[in-house]
């Protein structure tokens, strides 16, 4: 079996999120699996739309930390690859912030690992999040349901 792939990238600028995920797939042809998740920035209507989302970071832990993360993930399922790209500073709605890609032989171990990844990424990441609104900025904290899906884990 060849070695586990990760591909782990911390980005200040946009990324192609289909480009990403094609040269992830054709890195990855003995996989039976591919699971991805794309997160962007919502476009709401309303007094509460928001303009645009600032997601900051602490240089000295947040990419050791997403590659600390991505090796207790490979640890936990059977993968043969895995993609975290996030990006930080200033983003508008339709913007991607997060992609995470996991191939695996079998899909429930690709469905799990891509899970177990975002679940941290939501509640236990190196980002402070704050979103314009109308209203003007406001920071934005995980709410209780990312710390439930946290701790399913």
């Amino acid at each position: 079996m060849a070695p586990i792939t990760s591909d782990v990238r911390l980005l200040g600028e946009g990324f192609s999120p289909t480009d990403q995920l094609a040269t992830f797939n054709a890195a990855h042809p003995e996989a039976g699996g591919i699971v991805s998740f794309l997160g962007q920035v919502r476009s709401e209507g309303g007094a509460q739309a928001v303009e645009a989302l600032e997601l900051r970071h602490y240089a000295a832990m947040t990419l050791p930390g997403m590659e600390a993360l991505a090796a207790a993930t490979k640890a936990r399922w059977v993968l043969d690859g895995l993609l975290i790209i996030h990006r930080y500073g200033v983003m508008h709605p339709g913007d991607p912030i997060v992609l995470v890609a996991a191939a695996a032989r079998h899909r429930r171990d690709a469905f799990a690992a891509a899970d177990f990844a975002m679940d941290h990424l939501k509640s236990q990441s190196w980002f402070w999040k704050r979103e314009k609104t109308a209203a003007g900025w406001r920071w934005i904290e995980p709410r209780a349901d990312d710390h439930r899906d946290l701790a399913r884990w």
